[in-house]
């Protein structure tokens, strides 16, 4: 069966991608390529809204995680890391992988990083070297303020290292104007490509940071390794290893519709298909795991679990029937919620409407009254894209 995928990325990649894709493979070097490669890092700064450094690295968001840790902060240093869900306590796993200190600070389930919260424990730690926070907490689909997150790094003199790995593209984050000083992203979530590049950018103050840390992580995930390429063979070979190629081309396709459609009217199809699918999903009787407002992602939306049936039960039968995958809850989340991806082709009309009413058909299997189209309700909302 071809499945079609509503998880919380990778998403549903469009067709014109896919047949960039398939072309001959580039050299990774030489004239044509740096065409190519200045292209889409430019593309990419005016979606991050950064003039900072900017790597694009074949590698996982995680990688370049491990990167900016290693290459900015030596073994014993402390950092602050914002925890409130799985993706959060990933990064102080990877921070301690580095010898750092941890100091958390943390927030239930379900709910956002309190700035308020990070000045007292920045008070409370003046030793901290860094902060580390996740934008889109995408086991809870909760978006943290990293705007004023980043203010408080900012007022005591730390830098901010942003895991924006499944919001960037999908929401306003203007690197600069918010004072990131790194942030992490990848292809295969709001950029609508297929998994295999990750980029971060890179601030002066974040240089500071790498150039005054005596330690060594590594070659490969070591920021200064992509600094002497990019400024010594940057004319021809700007990397230091061989690029995906093909890849790249593909993400030159997905930037340039992208970027056509307009950052704004981008963010709002996520939009509409999240409120689609909340209001949908709340019409026949489910409830959302974060309630509207600001902290509920467009790019993303967490569904409690019901007592008719289990989530692994929905799951399998969209699956077996429909060919549609979501996902469930992770850790201490599992079985008690499943989450719904609005990225890609899962944020057009005619996905949501078979995401829609592949549930009802499912809970009208189970017994429950809903009527036919009872979770069309918010498809009129906003604004789509056929």
């Amino acid at each position: 069966m071809r499945y079609k995928l509503y998880i919380p990325g990778p998403c549903e990649v469009d067709e014109e991608v896919l047949a960039a894709m398939a072309q001959p493979t580039p050299r990774h070097y030489g004239p044509e390529w740096m065409e190519i490669y200045q292209d889409v890092i430019g593309m990419l700064k005016q979606i991050f809204g950064t003039r900072n450094d900017l790597f694009m690295v074949p590698a996982a968001g995680s990688a370049l995680l491990d990167m900016a840790f290693g290459s900015m902060l030596a073994e014993g240093e402390a950092i602050v890391v914002g925890m409130n869900g799985f993706f959060g306590e990933r990064m102080g796993t990877i921070a301690e992988c580095h010898g750092l200190r941890v100091v958390p600070f943390t927030a239930p389930l379900g709910q956002p990083l309190d700035p308020e919260e990070l000045r007292r424990v920045l008070r409370e730690h003046p030793e901290a070297r860094a902060v580390a926070v996740v934008h889109h907490e995408t086991a809870t689909t909760v978006m943290n303020p990293v705007r004023e997150l980043a203010q408080v790094a900012r007022e005591a003199g730390v830098p901010i290292i942003v895991d924006a790995v499944s919001s960037l593209g999908g929401v306003p984050l203007p690197v600069d104007e918010w004072g990131i000083d790194v942030c992490v992203t990848v292809a295969n979530k709001c950029l609508e490509c297929p998994p295999g590049l990750a980029f971060i950018s890179v601030s002066p103050k974040a240089w500071e940071w790498v150039d005054r840390n005596d330690s060594r992580h590594g070659w490969y995930l070591n920021l200064r390794t992509w600094r002497w390429y990019a400024e010594n063979w940057g004319a021809w070979h700007p990397t230091p290893v061989t690029m995906p190629t093909n890849n790249v081309l593909g993400l030159r396709v997905s930037l340039r519709r992208i970027l056509a459609e307009g950052l704004e009217a981008h963010f709002a199809r996520y939009r509409w298909a999240s409120q689609a699918v909340r209001r949908g999903l709340e019409a026949v009787g489910f409830e959302m795991f974060v309630p509207d407002g600001p902290t509920a992602s467009p790019i993303a939306t967490a569904v409690k679990a019901r007592p008719e049936f289990t989530v692994n039960e929905l799951m399998a039968y969209l699956a077996r029937e429909h060919g549609i995958l979501i996902s469930g809850g992770l850790e201490p989340l599992a079985g008690k919620i499943f989450r719904v991806g609005h990225m890609g082709k899962a944020s057009t009309r005619p996905f949501v409407m078979e995401f829609l009413f592949a549930v009802e058909e499912f809970l009208r299997g189970k017994g429950l009254s809903v009527p036919p189209g009872a979770s069309m309700v918010g498809m009129a909302e906003g604004k789509s894209e056929t």
